[in-house]
Order: C-alpha cells, then structure tokens, then sequence
C-alpha cells in the first residue's frame, strides 16, 4: 500500500515539473523544500532513516520524472530494447587481481604501469552501440541531468559555508550550524584523536570512529549546535592542533542547510552511476550534458568545472566525480576523445593544483591520465590536435622555473622534496603518451612532434651542464651538494629519451630534422667553457690544435642530455642509412662533440684515483649513478658512443693525443715530466690504467645496434652472459643487473634458454642460472658494465674455473664482432703511431723493474689491448690478401722505437720472466703466441712448424719442470710422514715395555675369571634384559659422562654430589597436539587439584613444552652470564624485543637459541637387580594385594594427617576397597616390607636449579606469578615431561622414524634431562602434597577412592596420568622420623601394576569411544581376537550400547591401533627414567607394525596379546570395568551429549595450501572484514594452523587481550596457538610468525616461481607455486617448537632500529 502511495506522490510530482513553464525552477524550488528537512535537520542522525526518505521523497520521484512513468515499468521497458555496451567498465579496487572479471579482457595482459592503479578494462564485443532511448524519454534525461548535473556541480565546488545560491535560499534561516573538521595530510591519526578529545568532549572510542570517517570520506561534522558554541569548538580545534604540528587542522562552520545540499549532492553522484548504468542511451545523454559548452563563453563545461575543482574538495567529493567520470565519458570511444581533449586543455592548472595540493595522486584528478596517455590513438590524436607533447613538457618547465640559474641551467640546491617528487610524477604522463611510436605519420604529426620535440630539448638544454662541480684543493668540502634531484630527474628520463629516440628511428625525415635540431641546441649551449686560446700539441710527429682543459682544475659538470641525445640519434641515422642524406656531414666538429662525454669519462676515471676526495660523498655518489644500470643506458653509455663516433671521425693519433691531454697524462707519456711524490706518481698510474680501460672499450665495445650488424638480443645475451661470469645468479638479481625498457622488461626471459642452464634449489636458498660451457668464449675481463668489484669478482672466478679444467690462466680477449661501415675506421686506434707508444712506455717500465711507475692492472690492460690488436690483425689477414690489408700493428709492434732501443715485442718477452708478473705469464704467453700467428699468416707459412720451435717447447719444458718439481715435493712427503710413524711406533713398544704389568692384568678384568659365553646365548640374555619394568627388568647401566661447559671450557662429571650442570632449555606453552583448536580452557584458581594441570584433559587443547638447543654449562657459570646478560641487554637498544628479561629469556652463549631456564643434569642411578629377590616378592606382591596395600597406605596417611576432604562416607570406601582385594587385612606399614632404602641425596646446587627450572615450568606453563611453594609446581613438572614425550613420539611417527636412535643428540640429551629432573622433583615438594597428588589420581583407576570431581576414564589423558603417578608413587614410603623410598624391586613391581592398570583403562577409553570398527581380512579367529570380543561384551553389557556384528578381530586390530602411541611414549619415558636399553626392533623402521608392537610389547613387560591383561586380572578388574562405565560422564558421551577424543588422536599437519598462489589471491580478493562493512583495501592473513581468514593490520578489526588493543592476528594467536602463531599475509606473500604480543619475524612464504625464487610484497609478479619441502619445512619448525627459536635468531641478525608492532597485526 505504501509502495502504491509513494509511486503515485512521485508520478504526481513529475507531471507537475515536467508540465510548467521552467521545470528547472520547480525542481530547484522542491528540492529547496525537502533537501534540509531529510539532512542535517535532527540533532541526532539517524542513517537509515535518512537513506528512506531520500529514496522515498527525492530520488523516485526523480526517477519518476525520467521515465515518465513508474520507475520500475520504466526500467522493464529498457531491459528489453538494450543492446550490451562496447566496454566492460569494471573498476578495480587496489590489491583485486585483474582476472577476475569475466570479461576478454580481464584475460589480457596489462600495460606494467596499470597494474597498481584503479584500471577500467575495455572489451570489445563487435557489436556497434546505438542510441535505443525513445526521443522523448532521452529528451526528459537530458533535461533532468542538466538540472542535476548544474545542482551536483554548484554544492561540491560551493565555498560559501554560510549562504545557498538565490534560488535554493530558504525563506527563514535556521539557528543550526555544523563544525567540519576536514582531512588533511600532515596531522596523524593520534594527532586527531588527541585534538578532538580535548576539543570537543568526546571519548577515545567516538573520537576513534571520528578520525577514521574523516581519513575515510575526507571530512566529518564533529559538533553540531549553535554558531557560538560551533565556534568556540573550532578555535578549540584549531590551538590544540597547532601544539602538536606547527599546522593548524583545517576546520569549517557550514549552516546546516548548507551541509543537507552538499550531502544531497554527494548522494545524486551515486544515483547517476545507477542510472547511468541502466542504458548506453543514459551515459550518452550525461556525457552529452557533461560536456556541453557553457553558454557563458568564460567559464568551461561542467566536467571540467568540477575537474579544476577537484584539489578543493574534499575526498569524498573527489571519489564521487572521479567514479562518475569512469562510468561515463570513458566508457564512450567519442566521449573519451571529446574529455581527453577538455583534460589536455587544463593539464597545467590540474598539475599546479596537484603540486599545491596535500593529498595522494591517486585521489586526484590528475590520475585519470594514465586512462587517457595510454591509448595510442587518442595520444596521437592529442598531439596532432592538442601537441599534448609540448602542453606536458611546458608544464614541467613553468614547474621548475624558480630552479634556473642566472645561465638558465637547473640548480636544485635547497628543492623541496615533497614538491619535487609531485612534478615528477607528470614524466608518465609522457611516458604514456610515447609508449608506442606510430607505424605512418601524418604531415600534422611530425609537425606538431617536431615542435613537441624542440620544447623537449628546451627542458634537455636547462640540464645541460647543470650542478657542475669544481675540484676540492686543501681542504674537504665544508657542504656536500645537493645532487639527488638532478639524478631522479635523469631517471625519470631515461625511458623518455629512449622513447623519442624511437620515435625519431621510424621516420627518416624526422630522424633527419631531430638530428640537425638536436645539433643546433648543442651548438648554443655554453656549459663549462674554455677560458684559454688553442695550442699545438707534439707527439711522435703528430700535432694537436685544440684548446686546453683540465678536468682536475675547472668546472666540469655529469649532466650531458643534449650530447647524450645527439650520440643517440647519430647512431640511429647509421643503423636506418639515413646518414647519407645529411648535409655536409664534413662540418661537424668531432673533436668538439667529443669534448664534454670524454671530460665526463675522465671525471670518473679522476674520482676513480682518488683525486677528488675532498669533494665528499655527494660525487663518488654522482659517478657510481653514472655508471649504474639504472642510469647508464643514457649516460655512460651514450658517452661511450660519442667517443666512438669522434674515434671513427678524428685521425686515430689526435684521437690519442686528445685522450691523453684530458686525461692529464700528455706530458707523462711524453717523458717532459717525473716526480718523486709518491700520491701523484699513485694518481698517475691509476690514470694510465683507467685510460687503457677506456681505449679497450672505446675499441671493443661493439654491442651497439648500429655500432655493428647486433641486435638487441644479443646485446643481452652478452649482459647475462658476463652477470653469470661473475657467480651464478638467482633470476631476480639477473633481472636487477639488466636495464629495463619502458614496459618495464629486460628481455631475459627470451635469451635466457640459449646461454645458461637452471639449478633447481632446495629447501632454502633461490634456483640458480650457470652459464653454459660454449658461452664463455665471449667472456671480456674488461667488460664496460663491470663494477670494479664485479671485474675483480669475474677475473677471480673465471681464472679459477680454468685451472680447474686445467687450463692456463690467459683470460683473452673474445673476438668482437665487425664495426658497421661508419665505425670501421675506429680499429686504426689499434695500428697508430700513439697507441705503439704509449704501450712502449707502459712496457719499458715494467721491463725496468721500477715499481713505483707501473702496476700489473696497468700492464693487464697494456696485454688485453695488444690482444685485441692482434686478434683484428689475424681477422683481417684471414678476410683479405695480405696486399689489402692496412693493419699493421704486429710489424709496428716488432719495430724498434726511435728514442728506445727495444720494441714491443721484445719488452713483452722480457717481462715474461718478471717474477712480480707471475699472475700475467699466461696471458703474455698467449700474446706471443698470436704474434707468431698473425707472422705466419702475413708470411702464409705454416703458424704451427714456426711456433712449435719458438713457444710450445719451451712451455713444454716449462710445464714438465712443474710435474718434476710437484713430484719431488710429494715424495719428501711422504718420507717426512714414515718418519713420524715409525717415531710413534717406537714409543708405544717403549710404553708397553716399560708398563708391563699393567698389561698383563687386562684380560683378567675383563672376563672376570668367567667362562666366555657364547653369542647366541648371550643375545638371548640381552633379549631377556631388554625390558623397563617389572620383576624382569634390565639393570641401569653405569654409565659415566663427563661434559664439557660451553662457558668456562672445564671437564666435570655428573655426579649426583657434584655442583650442579645444567642444561640450556626453553619452556612454552603448546597447541601443536591439540585435538580442539582454538578452545584454550581456563585454568582453576583455587588450585583445587580436580582441574588441569592435575589431570590434563584427552583433548590436549594446551601443553607444556620444555625443549633444549643440548649444550651444557655449569649452574655457577649459567648464573654469572645470565646476570652479565641481564646487565648489559638493558643498555643495547633494541635487545628487549629479541629476549624478555622479566621472564628471565636469555640466548644460548653458543647457538644463540632463546630460552628462559636450564635443566639440571641428574645421572641415572647405577642398578643392579636382585632377580631371585623379585621373584620371591613377585609371589606375593600380586595386583589385588597391591592395590590393598596402597588403600591401607593411603588411608594410613590420611589419619595421620587428618585429612577429612575425601568422600565423607569413609566405611563404604573401607569396604569397597577390602571387597576388591580379597581377604587378609593389610598393615599401614606392609608397603614397606617389600623393601625400601634411603632416598637420593643431591648437592645444593643441583637442588637449587630443580627449584629454578620447576618454577619457571609452573608460570609459562599456567601464565602465572612464580611461587616455588605452588602446590602444582610438581604437577607442571610432570605434565611437561609428559607432554614433551608425547610431542616428540608425535615428530616422530610423522616423519616417519624410528621410536630410538632416530633422535638428535641434543634432543635425546634434554629429553633424558627432563624425566630425571620430573622424577626429582618430589624430592624438593613437601610430601603430603604428592601423596595427595598421587591419591587424586589413582581416584580415576579406582573409583572406591575417587572424589566427588574426579573424571571419568574418557576425560583424562591417561599417559600425563602414567607419567604423574610413576613419579609420585615414591611418596607413600615417606615415614615421619625417617626419608626413605621404595628398592628396586619395589619400584619395578610399582611401575607394573601401575602401567598394567593405566593400559587397560586407557584401552577401555579406546573401546569406549571407538565407533568405526573395519571388518577384518578372514581367516580363524586367534586368541587375541577372542579375548577382544570378551572383552567388547563385557563392556557392552556394563554401558548398555551393543554394536551388532562387530568381530573380535576388528575390535583387536581398532585397539591395539588406538593404544600404540600411547606405548611409544610409555617406551621413551621408561627408557629415560631407568635406562635400560630397548629391543633393536625399535631402534629401525623396516620392523613390521605387528612386530614393533611386539617389542613394545615386550619391552613394557606387558604380554603381546594385551587382551589378555583382563584375563590375567579378571578378578580385579572386572568390578572396576563395571565401575568404569558407569559415570554418568560416560553415559553422556555414548548418547552423543559430549564430544569424545578418537584414537589414535588425530595428527596436527598446517592446513593444505592451493598449488597455484592465485587461488589464494583470489580468495583474498572475496574476504570480506566481518566488522567492516566498506570496501577499503584489507590486509587478508590466513591462519596456518587453522585456515582462519584475518583482517589484519586493521584498526575495525582490535580487540582487547589482557587489558590492551591488539590486532586481529595477535588475539587469534591467543586462542589458536597458545600465544604463537603462523599466518601467510597474501596480499605480501610471506609468513608472519608471531611468539607473543610484542615478538615476531616474518619468514619466507613457501610459494616459488618457476625460477625457484619466493616472491616478497609480489614484486617480480610472476606465477608463483607451492613447494612441498619448504611447506614440510614450517610445519616441521612448528611441530618442533622452534617459531620462538626462528624469531629471535632472526630479530638478532636483523637490527631494528624502531620496534614493530606486532600486537597489531
């Protein structure tokens, strides 16, 4: 009804509008009216509400309008006439992976600079979109829209705060107004809080909701009231905001009239995406509207009304336009081109708006351009219409103005940063818009790029030269330079250079004009000029005329774009054969164009030796970035080539003779000048080496594309291939060391396959690249993109294989490939006049042996040159006819010299026999080698005959002498070692000689007089002996162990009497057994004894871990360093989040492992067994008199210590308990005619540390304050014995080992140390608290003296209850006047009845929670398998639930499966509590199940059908099975009331993975935070033990733990993993592991690309997959208790400056 009356007030309302005369005005006139009565009228808000009458009152009859009829009948209509539109319009959110449309393109890659950014994906479907609205109904839409849009534009550019425009003024004013506080950039979220707090009256939490509203939406209405009381909070505001930052808060008063129109308008921005979305006709009517011109010819459209707003509204009202924006004009091909054409025309405003404005880009308009540049034929349509080119590039300029210096150059000392990085952000504009050059330019394109392109060098020509520097003399630089800026801007253009230099290549008349106005730009540049008149210069009978310069002694500056650009093109022109259209080529000045690049390659080659060391870092800065592979491409590089293009110009000894003078060596190398100071004679031999460096690459550097007939991909096969000389590499550091174009690819992976082959990792480290065998021929030492230390690290590895493969150490030089025609003349730098000189003069100083003038790099250079001259020379002769060929260096080089007597070739054979050249031997051998070679070529005889006389044989000799002389030293010794031998020898023979009696009596001792048994007997009484317990049980081996301190290095032996040893350990709190996660049950405060820790529930929801890292130190020694670590760990800054001191943690001295306690070292008391004595005993000490003795014991102490707690019916329990036992009254005292002896006396200071570590097991293990007089301490003690057993048997049986001898010695060491400490701890607790222990206990196994809250057989773990009574039932001996405990015998047939009792109650447990009996294989029914069905029968009638048709042999099988792991651990507890040695069926895993149960069996002394237990004590049991299954605790659990534990327990693994990484990226993307309900980007964090999903780092998601905030990931590791916790952040792809509130790592996540490589933060972004090991590998570090050991390694080799916090996770 209320739907009917709506429709129709709404269709009434849009006849009225749509029949008077100005619909513009009635509308207006009714929004007026209703707008402030639904907003910002209450004092209180009521959002929904609000939403209600919004649809109700405004928006349908708005709808209404536009249909013309009802909305929804409307709508229908639409449905039907539609057709789909062209793009798919799918807005990503941050983090969504982009497959997850459905559309085509979703499929498609993205351009890499889309992937971070909101992207609108476009699919074509080939149908045309056509306009399907009716005329009238597109009509009435233009119309509403032109009202709306008007209205939609005025409020979210309004600045009025106070008044509305004219016709929306209401005719009488509210008092009411609103104080807005906006969202700002400079003020944190604390900073907030506090302010508002103090400003406006409001608690933390609303205060909270406040702050993150306004960082959410961009502004919020703190306070609403009168304009006084509006005021007074703003000036409030105000001076608590500028306390904290020196910037006030921006804070508004806005009428609330005005407030209800803005919100309004905000909400309309939502309902036009809506209906936009109901038809392309819709969009096309708002696009129209939207851009339409203004009838008031100065001012712009209302798109771009709002566009030039946008830096003023808030973020609110940005996101709004910006989403209208996206599902409008660039969802229409024609309305894209019509907005990308409105947005160039205001770029410069939108950037300078930008610049001023504090805000991210991604919230700014200026965003969109990335949607618009990249569209190649809009971009191209913007330069030939709009020269976008020239508009981007004059808006960077105009930015920058007020950074030009007087000679218009850029000089960015004292830049802001902020501001800077803002302005570099519109370089992806161009970027963009050059991304992919055109296939055929139009006349209108070159022209306008052209234009585009000179604007360009205008910006390159403010570069050129800029922030020159001037050699430092006397003393340093008093401030470094700033130098950063100009760097970040060559980086910004690098890929820009590159880009238009593309452009340029595709068009030979475009290539042409860039070239010549590239030149001219150059020409007019006057950077660093000369300020001295041109010299000759002499030299071998060459002269120079040029101008003087010295880099040493005037400015010279890194930044050369224009030369750079130039060099480019020069070269693109010779690839293109453009060159042979130049004009005049001859007029170029080469030797000028040469100038800067050689004075910028000299500058590095100065810093290089050291000689501007007084300029400070800001310049070895400059140079490392000039030669990295971020910047070299267009730098160093380009350099290079410029000196290429001069070497194949220039006549090659002016070239020389030019290198020389700017290299500041001329007059060196001339002989006109020597000095005796040691730095310049230092400076110039580094300058010489630098300089033979630069002549080999000037020379060899050939992999250029157009340079020689290279292509790309070789240039970085060659890159990869010298990478890999290095060391094998990971891919990702492969990656790292290549230059990236601008898409942001290396082109590796298309050359990888061809030049290495791929090792797959392990379990840690990456997958490695080796280069191949065959590639290494092209290995250069001196390869132009080395470091210095890449180079050294090259040379060494390279020089090391070939030895390895047994082949001389000569690193030659790789033949290089032909220079194109254009550089060919560069080979005659080779062949000249100079060059011959100058390695002359290299080589005579070295033949002269004066050290101070040469060094081997030197002369390692002067050798790979002469290498490269002879490989060209033999290369040519080979190609040609001796007659053709011109190269000569090989007869220049056996020339001799006019001023010296000796040529090269002859200084070359001198300094082979250099001692000081050793290293270089090989390398000269080679040498000369090719020189015979290129002899025997030029004289076409055959090279072989000649060099086998002159150089094989003396190598022949050379190498036999080696062998000779290896052979010779190999031989003395081995005589050297015969001689020690037979020294040794003589002495043992002395020895025995002189000690022969000693001797003669050791046969004696050892057989004892005894007659030798033989092996099979003797292994059947080893057989015998292999049992822990019971009248037959093995005796303890004395065994004596003396250790070593870690600490103070000394020998002890452990000894009861001794100080005490201990043991490092660390005790933690566990959920790795637990059967029911995340239910931690609290622990009982009265320590009442009927809660855990007395009796640990069969859930195993939390226990006590005690492990050790197994090294040992004195308990003194332990004490001194934990109190030098608690001293000196307070004064280091950042150690309190590696250890807690409070909790006394420390790091073992030796492996650094965290733990919080030692363990005392108890040795095993030496046994000897008294067989006869047990047999005897054993007679009489039967399982029902036993139990009678214990009751009568038990009852004995009660009275004497009147306790009156138990079951107040004390007759009846007398009398049950004598019922049970049979006739004979036992004494208060027959427990102790079975033999008992004095109890073992400890030294204080092991006493000491058995207080020590049961304290500390007591508080981690209950979260409690230590209290050593705790009545639980001795149970903790148990339970964590108990527990550890149980965690290790669990390790165990999951890696499928064997029970023994498959532990770590560590591990077994801390485990023996564990069960001795436990059964110690009764002697340090006060008696009758374990007595009463003990009695609370056997209450479970026999209810006649159970209390009122003792479980039932099916809520207790019965193994902590085998462990706890074991070691309390040493108690019941105590007497008042005398300490005694129980003989050997006693304690042997104590230990039985107990684990016979505790096996059939646990087996009961078993049957009783067992429903899945599995049908047997046939076969005749044994003996077992009856007894099982007895025993099922029984029980079956005792709890009233039969289970028809279940066999004997299934019901067998299903217990014996249930109590195995529960005698694995009774094997290892027994084993370490008396250590006899277990049967060798457990020390391997090959044994059958069958027979290892049989061992266990055997080794427990229980029978190996263990059924036949309740045969055996059929009498005794029986009533106590009947017992047993009667609790009502039983009842419940079989009618399926309480949730029972199965058996075997189920074995905790970490959750299963997806192979694939994007599935859980997909996963990500869907989580939804429960307690948010905006779609803002989370943090997902996936729960490792679980599979819980997180919203992590997220303020919706804290919650409260112990009274404090903590993230969701911290309060899930609470519940889920007792304080610990193992998550995988998906988002960043790593694992976060967590200890406690204030710790934890992150660790690699186990998900590998195909390269073996993990993926932090998904950076590289390639497909990643699962590895099993390193998955296998986290679960083991859980499994084995280490994450606390994983973190604080890890937080100690990571220095954390400022702690993270973790409980915010």
């Amino acid at each position: 009804m209320a739907e009917s009356e709506k429709s129709q007030d709404g269709l009434e309302l849009s006849k009225e509008w749509l029949d008077a005369a100005d619909s513009r005005a009635e509308l207006l006139h009714y929004l007026k009216e209703q707008v402030p009565q639904i907003f910002c009228l209450k004092k209180e808000s009521n959002p929904q509400e609000e939403e209600e009458l919004t649809q109700s009152r405004l928006l349908h009859p708005l709808e209404c309008f536009l249909f013309g009829e009802d909305p929804q009948e409307g709508l229908e209509k639409l449905k039907h006439g539609s057709t789909s539109s062209q793009l798919c319009g799918r807005v990503f959110k941050e983090g969504e992976t982009v497959y997850s449309c459905s559309c085509d393109a979703g499929l498609q890659a993205l351009a890499p600079e889309m992937r971070k950014k909101s992207i609108l994906l476009t699919s074509t479907n080939g149908e045309n979109d056509e306009c399907v609205l009716e005329p009238e109904l597109y009509e009435r839409a233009e119309k509403l829209f032109r009202v709306l849009l008007r209205y939609v534009t005025d409020f979210l550019v309004w600045e009025e705060t106070f008044e509305l425009p004219a016709e929306l003024q209401p005719r009488q004013k509210d008092n009411a107004y609103y104080c807005v506080l906006y969202n700002d950039e400079h003020h944190s979220y604390d900073h907030v809080i506090y302010t508002l707090q103090r400003s406006v009256n409001c608690d933390q939490a609303e205060a909270q909701t406040h702050t993150a509203l306004i960082d959410k939406e961009g502004r919020r209405a703190v306070k609403r009231g009168t304009f006084p009381s509006c005021q007074q909070a703003k000036d409030l505001i105000r001076s608590n905001s500028e306390h904290i930052s020196l910037q006030p808060l921006r804070v508004e008063i806005l009428h609330a009239a005005v407030m209800a129109h803005q919100t309004f308008a905000l909400r309309l921005g939502a309902w036009f995406q809506k209906i936009i979305s109901y038809s392309v006709g819709f969009r096309q009517a708002f696009c129209q509207v939207a851009l339409e011109p203004n009838t008031d010819r100065d001012h712009p459209c209302l798109i771009s009304t709002l566009m030039l707003h946008d830096a003023r509204m808030y973020k609110g009202a940005r996101k709004i336009v910006h989403e209208l924006i996206f599902c409008s004009m660039l969802m229409e091909t024609e309305f894209k081109r019509l907005f990308a054409i409105e947005f160039t025309k205001h770029y410069k405003q939108l950037q300078k708006d930008f610049i001023n404005d504090d805000h991210e880009r991604s919230i700014s308009i200026t965003a969109l351009s990335v949607q618009i540049f990249t569209v190649p034929t809009l971009a191209r349509q913007l330069i030939e219409e709009g020269n976008v080119i020239k508009v981007v590039v004059d808006t960077v300029m105009e930015l920058l103005h007020e950074h030009l210096d007087e000679n218009n150059r850029f000089y960015f000392q004292g830049y802001n940063s902020d501001k800077f990085s803002r302005i570099q952000v519109i370089f992806h504009d161009l970027r963009y818009i050059l991304i992919s050059k055109p296939s055929i330019w139009t006349e209108d394109l070159r022209r306008q790029f052209l234009e585009g392109f000179k604007v360009f060098l205008g910006l390159l020509k403010c570069m050129q030269g800029m922030e020159e520097v001037k050699r430092q003399f006397g003393q340093h630089i008093a401030v470094e330079p700033e130098w950063e800026a100009g760097f970040s801007l060559q980086i910004q253009l690098r890929h820009i250079l590159a880009m238009f230099q593309d452009w340029c290549s595709s068009d030979d008349e475009i290539l042409l004009l860039a070239f010549k106005e590239c030149h001219e730009i150059l020409m007019q540049c006057n950077n660093q000029p000369f300020h001295r008149e041109a010299t000759d210069y002499y030299m071998c009978k060459n002269i120079l005329h040029v101008r003087p310069y010295k880099v040493s002694q005037e400015p010279v500056s890194i930044h050369l774009p224009i030369s750079r650009l130039l060099a480019g093109l020069y070269v693109l022109m010779c690839r293109t054969g453009a060159i042979e259209h130049l004009d005049n080529p001859e007029s170029y000045d080469y030797t000028q164009l040469a100038e800067y690049p050689l004075r910028c390659v000299v500058l590095a080659a100065q810093v290089s030796a050291e000689m501007w060391r007084r300029n400070g870092l800001s310049l070895v800065s400059q140079v490392y970035y000039y030669q990295d592979v971020k910047c070299r491409d267009e730098m160093y590089d380009k350099d290079i080539l410029m000196l290429q293009i001069a070497a194949s110009k220039m006549d090659p000894n002016h070239f020389l003779m030019l290198i020389l003078l700017r290299f500041e060596l001329f007059d060196y190398f001339n002989g006109s000048c020597s000095s005796k100071d040691q730095d310049e004679l230092i400076q110039w031999n580094r300058l010489t080496e630098e300089m033979l460096y630069l002549l080999i690459v000037i020379v060899g550097e050939r992999y250029v594309p157009g340079i020689s007939q290279v292509t790309r991909e070789d240039v970085t096969m060659r890159e990869v291939i010298h990478l890999l000389c290095i060391e094998p590499m990971a891919h990702s550091s492969l990656v790292k060391g290549l230059p990236e174009n601008e898409s942001h690819e290396t082109g590796l992976e298309t050359v990888i396959a061809k030049v290495a082959t791929f090792k797959k990792p392990g379990v840690s480290g990456h997958g490695l690249y080796e280069v191949k065998k065959e590639r290494l021929v092209e290995f250069n030492p001196f390869f132009y993109h080395y470091s210095r230390s890449q180079h050294s690290k090259a040379e060494e590895s390279q020089k090391k294989r070939r030895t390895q493969e047994g082949n001389d150490k000569a690193l030659r030089p790789p033949v290089p490939p032909a220079f194109c025609p254009g550089f060919s003349n560069i080979v005659r730098l080779l062949c000249c006049d100079i060059i011959i000189h100058i390695l002359r003069r290299v080589l005579l100083r070295a033949a002269e042996d004066r050290t101070t003038l040469w060094t081997e790099a030197m002369i390692q250079r002067a050798l790979h040159l002469i290498g490269q001259a002879l490989l060209e020379e033999k290369t040519q002769l080979e190609d040609s006819s001796v007659e053709e060929v011109t190269f000569d260096f090989s007869l220049k080089a056996r020339r001799i010299g006019s001023e010296q007597s000796k040529s090269v070739f002859l200084l070359l054979s001198k300094i082979k026999a250099l001692p000081s050249l050793e290293a270089q031997k090989d390398m000269v051998k080679w040498v000369l080698q090719m020189f015979e070679i290129v002899k025997c070529l030029r004289e076409k005889s055959s090279p072989t005959a000649s060099m086998s006389v002159e150089t094989t044989k003396p190598e022949e000799s050379a190498q036999d002498k080696e062998k000779a002389e290896r052979k010779r030293k190999a031989e003395a010794a081995k005589l050297h070692r015969q001689k020690i031998m037979a020294q040794m020898s003589a002495m043992q023979k002395n020895f025995i000689e002189s000690n022969k009696m000693l001797y003669e009596n050791m046969p004696d001792s050892g057989t004892q007089g005894e007659p030798v048994a033989t092996t099979e007997s003797c292994a059947m009484e080893q057989r015998e002996l292999c049992v822990a317990i019971g009248p037959h049980r093995g005796s303890t081996p004395p065994e004596r162990e003396v250790l070593t301190c870690i600490l103070c290095q000394e020998e002890q032996e452990v000894v009861a009497q001794a100080p005490a040893m201990v043991l490092t350990a660390c005790v933690q709190r566990s959920t790795v057994l637990t059967q029911c996660r995340g239910k931690i049950p609290t622990n009982r405060a009265d320590g009442s004894g009927t809660s855990y820790p007395l009796f640990m529930p069969p859930e195993l929801a939390v226990g006590t871990h005690t492990g050790s890292c197994g090294h040992v130190m004195h308990a003194t020694c332990w004490q001194k360093y934990f109190e030098a670590v608690q001293n000196t760990t307070r004064n280091r800054l950042h150690a309190e989040l590696i250890i807690d001191l409070e909790n006394g943690e420390y790091l073992c001295p030796l492996c650094k492992s965290l733990c919080n306690t030692v363990v005392p070292l108890i040795p095993l008391e030496p046994l000897t067994f008294n067989y006869e004595n047990a047999e005897i005993i054993g007679q009489h000490l039967t399982m029902p008199r036993w139990i009678q003795i214990l009751s009568a014991r038990i009852k004995g102490l009660k009275s004497v210590t009147q306790d009156n707690d138990s079951n107040t019916e004390g007759n009846s329990d007398d009398g049950d308990t004598m019922a049970l036992c049979g006739e004979g009254q036992p004494d208060f005292r027959s427990i102790l005619s079975y033999g008992v002896q004095e109890p073992r006396k400890f030294s204080d200071s092991i006493a000491e540390m058995l207080v020590v570590c049961a304290t500390t097991v007591h508080r981690v293990g209950l979260q409690t304050a230590p209290n050593e007089l705790c009545p639980r301490v001795p149970l903790m003690a148990w339970n964590t014995c108990a527990f550890t057993i149980q965690a290790i048997e669990n390790i165990l049986q999951e890696e499928d080992k064997s029970l023994f001898g498959s532990l770590q010695n560590r591990q077994l060491a801390g485990l023996k140390a564990i069960v001795q400490f436990s059964a110690s701890q009764r002697l340090k607790s006060s008696q009758a608290v374990i007595q009463r222990h003990f009695t609370d206990m056997l209450g479970v196994l026999l209810p006649v003296m159970s209390r009122k809250n003792t479980p039932s057989v099916l809520e207790v773990d019965f193994f902590h209850l085998l462990v706890g009574l074991v070691l309390s039932v040493p108690s019941l001996y105590q007497e008042e006047a005398v300490d005694l405990q129980p003989s050997a015998v006693s304690s042997a047939y104590n230990h039985l009845h107990i684990l016979h009792l505790v096996t059939m109650a646990h087996m009961l447990q078993v049957l009783l929670s067992s429903t899945d009996f599995n049908a047997v294989a046939g076969g005749e029914e044994t003996e077992e398998a009856r007894a099982a069905a007895e025993l099922y029968n029984t029980v079956s009638q005792h709890t009233g639930r039969l289970v028809p048709d279940v066999s004997g042999s299934s019901v067998a099988e299903r217990v014996k499966r249930g109590i195995e792991p529960f005698l694995r651990c009774a094997a290892l507890f027994f084993n370490c509590l008396t250590g006899v040695h277990p049967p060798e069926e457990l020390f391997g895993t090959s044994v059958t199940s069958q027979g290892q149960m049989e061992a266990l069996c055997s080794y427990l002394a229980l029978p190996s059908n263990v059924f036949q237990l309740f045969q055996e004590h059929r009498d005794t049991v029986n009533p106590l099975l009947q017992r047993w299954c009667g609790s009502s605790a039983i009842t419940k659990a079989l009618k399926g009331k309480t949730q029972t534990v199965r058996y075997p327990r189920r074995r905790n693994r970490l959750i299963d993975l997806p192979e694939d990484y994007s599935a859980l990226l997909n996963q990500a993307s869907h989580f939804q935070c429960p307690k948010s309900t905006d779609d803002e980007r989370k943090h997902p964090t996936l729960c490792l033990f679980c599979g819980t999903m997180l919203c992590s780092q997220s303020s919706c998601c804290l919650s409260q733990l112990d009274g404090e905030d903590v993230g969701a990931c911290t309060a899930h590791a609470a519940t889920c993993g007792a304080g610990v916790g193992m998550f995988l952040r998906i988002r960043e792809c790593e694992i976060v592991l967590m200890a406690s509130k204030t710790r934890g790592s992150t660790y690699p996540a186990p998900y590998l690309d195909d390269y073996g490589e993990t993926d932090p933060h998904l950076g590289r972004g390639n497909p990643l997959h699962l590895c099993p090991e390193r998955y296998r590998k986290l679960n083991q570090l859980w499994q084995q208790h280490c994450i606390l050991e994983e973190i604080a390694r890890s937080l100690e080799v990571v220095n954390v400056m400022f702690a993270f916090e973790w409980q915010m996770l």
